[in-house]
């Protein structure tokens, strides 16, 4: 007969199972379309917590952006959402003498008339590199600003990472050797 309005992050912990009861901190980051939300949650409450408006959505504009400015081709927002799932990497994925990569088509910006590109693993990870920096950022961030006492918490339970856009290729393996939580 009663709804609460909870945060988000609470929501993503209860439904991980996460006691949110006891005094233990975890680190929360959930990466969707359109934000990142970066939470230190413990005692039943959000201890600090910051968002930015970095996420899916905002990848496939750089990919959008690097396929403009290097390759001098316009593509629409399917066809970066479908570069970013197929071939879209936080970290390389491939083996040295086989490197991935996807050919795409979309009107060339010099002529006007359609055309077809190869673009490369790499090149997608070059488009959305700093983007993902400022996601790591965040999250560092965050981690200092934690009270101290929660730290130790922090570092025995991990990071859970959520939502649509944490499924990118690596995505946890970039997390993992810059913040050394697993």
């Amino acid at each position: 007969k009663e709804i609460y309005l909870i945060e988000k992050s609470l929501a993503i912990a209860v439904g991980s199972g996460l006691l949110l009861k006891e005094p233990k901190g975890h680190l929360i980051v959930d990466m969707g379309g359109g934000i990142t939300e970066v939470a230190i949650i413990s005692l039943g409450g959000v201890v600090v917590s910051q968002n930015i408006r970095i996420a899916g959505d905002k990848l496939n504009e750089d990919i959008i952006r690097y396929i403009k400015d290097n390759f001098k081709l316009a593509i629409g927002e399917q066809t970066a959402e479908k570069i970013k799932i197929n071939i879209g990497s936080a970290v390389p994925t491939h083996t040295a003498g086989d490197p991935k990569y996807m050919i795409i088509q979309g009107r060339d910006l010099t002529k006007g008339l359609p055309k077809e590109i190869k673009i490369t693993e790499k090149e997608v990870r070059d488009a959305i590199g700093e983007s993902l920096e400022i996601i790591i950022q965040t999250i560092k961030n965050t981690i200092e600003t934690a009270p101290p006492e929660l730290i130790p918490d922090i570092m025995n339970h991990g990071i859970l990472l959520t939502g649509g856009s944490s499924l990118l290729k690596g995505m946890d393996k970039l997390i993992e050797s810059s913040t050394g939580l697993e």
